[in-house]
């Protein structure tokens, strides 16, 4: 299975597809990901055998859009995302960010 980059319609194995997941949003429930190819950066959420994208509005994301991935599973931690496909698992975390 190949999944999409929608920017540069470059297509990625699951491994470096979830490589590229980098910051997770839990309040958002939102993943960020940029394309190892173009740089392009997407919000993502990761729903139960499929990827949502979609638009921040009105405080909160709309899934406008559904790449299916049969088999995707997620699991929510206090600081990270976990995300796992057949034996494979990637850790998202959460970038703590600092109060000035």
């Amino acid at each position: 299975m190949l999944i999409p980059c929608f920017a540069c319609e470059s297509r990625f194995q699951p491994d470096e597809y979830f490589l590229a997941c980098h910051d997770y949003n839990r309040g958002m429930d939102l993943v960020a990901w940029t394309c190892p190819r173009c740089g392009n950066r997407d919000d993502l959420r990761v729903l139960p055998g499929a990827i949502g994208f979609g638009y921040p509005r009105r405080g909160r994301f709309d899934v406008s859009d559904r790449f299916q991935v049969p088999g995707l599973r997620r699991q929510r931690q206090d600081l990270r995302l976990d995300i796992s496909l057949d034996h494979e698992v990637w850790r998202v975390p959460t970038r703590l960010r600092q109060l000035i």
